[in-house]
């Protein structure tokens, strides 16, 4: 089964044209996604979203929208995550590339996600960018506290962070990015990552993999993506996909497996 475990369905850029995309995405074999909550505020249209019984949710604020809820508790997330559409915490992190929300507000909501994989067991999607060294610090400080399951989303940060995160268990997901041509750092990184913890992923409607870059990005192109990642750690394309199959299941336990 191919599983797009990163789509943005609800994202402005689909208001022309929602269903024709996942009509697309189902007619391409994508038997599973899951749209990812990027503020409080549209969650409601990415729940919708996840009525279709092939679809599931996340809930969660990106860093870039942190500074509009610096006080987040981690109760309300816990509250609208006890929904059982809802499979994931996040997508949260640390971004300092754009540094949208200041650091320090990143860090305390970023921290408020963290409680909140911790108390309800679901599994903490993480963007990282440009912050590896606070990134390894809260994960690992958080993880000695109370372990909890995390997956680093579309990887691209460095290999130290990268090994480091692994140590704690975690899961990474690879992206387009793995087949630009200038993407070969991340390519290294991809093929240290472990074996039987990866995932794929579009982004959409950003990070269009090769042969589609330079287009809106969309749950179809996965084969793309999976192709990439074949290529990189020299699988073949049903040994990518079955690896990938068996680590996300693992991952989002939520989800039962037909």
């Amino acid at each position: 089964m191919l599983i797009d475990s990163h789509v943005n369905l609800h994202a402005p850029q689909f208001d022309a044209d929602r269903q024709e995309v996942i009509d697309r995405a189902r007619a391409a074999g994508i038997g599973l996604m899951v749209n990812i909550s990027d503020r409080l505020s549209t969650f409601p249209a990415n729940r919708a979203i996840a009525e279709a019984p092939d679809i599931w949710c996340t809930v969660g604020v990106h860093p870039h929208e942190a500074k509009d809820i610096p006080d987040l508790s981690p109760q309300t997330l816990l509250d609208l995550a006890s929904d059982p559409k809802v499979v994931g915490i996040g997508e949260t992190g640390l971004d300092f590339h754009y540094d949208l929300s200041p650091r320090d507000i990143q860090a305390r909501v970023f921290a408020a996600h963290i409680a909140a994989a911790q108390e309800s067991g679901l599994p903490l999607v993480v963007h990282t960018r440009e912050a590896d060294d606070l990134m390894t610090q809260m994960l690992e400080e958080a993880h000695a506290r109370a372990p909890f399951r995390m997956l680093l989303h579309c990887y691209t940060s460095g290999a130290e962070l990268a090994r480091r995160a692994a140590a704690l268990g975690a899961w990474f997901s690879v992206s387009g990015i793995a087949t630009f041509k200038a993407a070969e750092d991340v390519r290294a990184v991809i093929r240290d990552m472990p074996a039987d913890r990866i995932i794929v992923e579009t982004d959409c409607p950003y990070l269009a993999p090769v042969p589609h870059r330079g287009r809106r990005n969309e749950p179809a192109f996965l084969p793309a993506v999976l192709a990439g990642l074949a290529a990189v750690r020299g699988w073949s394309l049903e040994e990518a996909e079955a690896r990938c199959e068996d680590a996300f299941f693992a991952l989002f336990d939520r989800i039962p497996r037909p």
